[in-house]
């Protein structure tokens, strides 16, 4: 298992500026692929990114398989106005309520929100999180309000 590397480490700096690349190389693309091709938009020779930097794959499966309400709840991308402005939310983690926003920030590119998203999940997660002592059978544990028979 892959620990999230710990602030001021030489893997982090890696890992965001590559997330960083990969981010300002899509500007302008629907949706937001952490990799690079032969051209924006390509699915052409794909290098860079999840493609190359096994760390950063695996960091960002973890980070987005989280559950909803951990470490205070889930950062997630709300849209405002559509495909205009998005703000940062955070989920509760509790069926039918509603994500709350995190800031006042409102982002025009839906690229640039993913990517702080993507430093303020590095900095909530603990760095041993996802590690097999941790594991938890999930939807099994019958403790999250659904009907058990």
């Amino acid at each position: 298992m892959f620990p999230i590397p710990p602030k001021g480490s030489e893997p982090r700096a890696r890992m965001i500026a590559e997330h960083r690349a990969c981010i300002d190389y899509m500007k302008g693309v629907a949706g937001c692929s952490i990799l690079r091709t032969e051209r924006p938009g390509s699915a052409i020779e794909p290098y860079g990114g999840i493609h190359q930097y096994m760390d950063l794959a695996k960091t960002l499966v973890r980070m987005r398989a989280m559950q909803p309400g951990v470490y205070g709840g889930k950062f997630v991308v709300i849209c405002t106005e559509i495909d205009r402005e998005w703000r940062i939310g955070r989920l509760t983690g509790v069926r039918g309520q509603p994500p709350r926003f995190f800031n006042d920030q409102v982002y025009t590119d839906e690229n640039e929100i993913q990517h702080d998203i993507f430093l303020l999940r590095l900095d909530q997660y603990p760095i041993t999180d996802g590690m097999p002592e941790d594991f938890h059978e999930g939807w099994k544990r019958h403790d999250d309000n659904w009907a058990v028979t």
